[in-house]
């Protein structure tokens, strides 16, 4: 049995655990903090529970992509989900105007073509797009068999903006199809349109969010590695990467404990992960390219608690961005026109609530606005840190209160998180929301490998591929199929949905 030592209990951490535990081996998972999740984890506070990190998930509807990575996992019955409005899963404000997203294809371009009459075509052509480039990735369909990798290169090295704007003239609907750029902190000119058309394909065939919250996710994860025999123990950072000169071979904590390793598979960022070796195997060069590639913006969050049966759910994500402002640039905020835009959320406590009791208002910033306090801790960050939270959010609610009549009368109460609160929580540099920043700009030097050059060290988790729910599990079937081979764990994956499709006969 080969022993794998796993850093991070985060999506990639955990669903990589179980895959690998599933096969054999004996997984220990090193958490440095006492709770398990990562972006999975919730709060309470005052009864209401809160998420922070994954909201709501897509194409999780029986034989779809995410669906049949749930059932290889093991878990697709162990969670609940509570399905958003068919009719309108996105809503994206522009000014004083509204437009609503249904789900599916058809409804979508039709809808759009009610908005843009005049736009029937580009429309129609922007949709045979992003289907064509998400089903060309044999990693978002799970379909080796057609993948079609010109096609996928091509569109992983041209920019949104460029390619939306070769196939729309209006200059608001080009805003309204990137809409959910805080999804994914895109970038003008730098972001792969890739990127955008696997988002926009995995939401718009189904959307739900978890019911209960999204931490029965990851305490499902764990209830499938301890049957499998693999373990999480918490407030154990790993601080030490240890080889023999040829290989990994343990891994060391803050607190003195040595875990010894055939293995070691990081699902934390690569910088921090790098820091905790000084293998030569690993070249400088790599090293100073992962401390130098981008990571993308921090968020600042209002987490609202409302008033028992006062706010009416909203089954909806609504992305709004003020007058004279788009989708695009709203990082590059100043202090007079902060927030350009938003993301306002209801979380499901159950299944299809009627009323709401928590929500979240999320916006961009910069980690320079909290760099002052880096080194401070959770609660002892000082009164100037707070006042600036305070002064933040009740801004933050005004604004959404004028497109959202009564809400801030719906709420009890409301609690804040900024980059820095993220950064001490998950460990990511700079308190980004989504690790590190794809751009096409950087060519092929913003892919990070799965394998090291240290044998026996990999990587998982969302730098590898992407962020988000389906790009955290493709990165675990990624690293899993380098550890076990490509066409072992895609049969898997298979026969996991063809068991969940077969009745049983009694």
């Amino acid at each position: 049995m080969k022993r794998c030592i796993i850093i991070g209990s985060g999506l990639g951490g955990l669903s990589t655990g179980v895959v690998l535990a599933r096969e054999g081996f004996d997984v220990t998972i090193l958490e440095q903090e006492a709770q398990v999740g990562g972006c999975l984890q919730c709060f309470t506070r005052r009864s209401a529970k809160f998420e922070t990190g994954m909201h709501f998930i897509g194409s999780a509807r029986r034989g779809q992509t995410l669906d049949r990575l749930l059932r290889f996992l093991g878990i697709a019955d162990d969670i609940t989900l509570s399905p958003l409005a068919t009719d309108a899963y996105d809503i994206v404000r522009m000014g004083d105007n509204e437009f609503r997203f249904p789900n599916g294809t058809e409804a979508l371009a039709s809808r759009l073509t009610e908005y843009f009459p005049h736009e029937r075509r580009g429309i129609q052509e922007y949709i045979r797009c992003v289907e064509s480039v998400a089903s060309a990735s044999s990693l978002h369909t799970l379909d080796l068999d057609n993948a079609n990798a010109a096609l996928s290169t091509e569109y992983q090295l041209r920019s949104i903006n460029e390619v939306i704007n070769s196939l729309i003239g209006d200059p608001t609907l080009r805003d309204v199809l990137v809409g959910n750029l805080p999804l994914y902190a895109a970038r003008r000119d730098r972001t792969p349109f890739s990127t955008h058309a696997f988002i926009v394909d995995f939401y718009n065939k189904s959307s739900f969010r978890v019911a209960g919250g999204s931490d029965n996710i990851g305490q499902a994860l764990v209830r499938q590695l301890e049957r499998h025999g693999g373990r999480v123990l918490t407030c154990s950072r790993a601080t030490r990467i240890i080889d023999d000169g040829t290989q990994v071979r343990a891994v060391e904590t803050a607190n003195g404990q040595r875990y010894e390793a055939d293995i070691v598979v990081s699902a934390i960022h690569p910088v921090p992960t790098l820091a905790m070796t000084d293998t030569p195997l690993i070249r400088r060069a790599f090293r100073q390219r992962m401390q130098t590639l981008p990571n993308t913006i921090g968020i600042f969050a209002v987490y609202l608690h409302f008033r028992d049966q006062a706010m009416p759910y909203l089954a909806s994500n609504y992305y709004a961005y003020r007058p004279g402002f788009s989708p695009w640039d709203c990082e590059d905020y100043t202090a007079q026109d902060w927030p350009r835009g938003y993301l306002y959320m209801h979380h499901a406590h159950e299944l299809s609530p009627q009323y709401a009791r928590a929500g979240v208002i999320l916006s961009y910033m910069r980690f320079d606005e909290v760099q002052q306090w880096v080194g401070t801790t959770v609660g002892h960050r000082g009164v100037d840190y707070e006042a600036m939270k305070r002064n933040r959010a009740e801004h933050l609610i005004d604004i959404v209160e004028s497109h959202h009549p009564g809400l801030r009368d719906s709420i009890s109460h409301y609690y804040t998180s900024t980059p820095l609160t993220y950064l001490d929580y998950t460990g990511t540099p700079q308190g980004s929301a989504y690790g590190l920043a794809k751009d096409i700009g950087l060519g092929v030097s913003t892919h990070v490998p799965q394998r090291t050059k240290l044998p026996g060290l990999y990587l998982t988790g969302q730098n590898i591929n992407s962020h988000g729910i389906l790009g955290v599990l493709v990165g675990t079937v990624v690293t899993c199929s380098d550890i076990l081979g490509t066409e072992y764990v895609f049969n898997k994956i298979r026969a996991a949905s063809n068991e969940a499709a077969t009745p049983i006969s009694l």
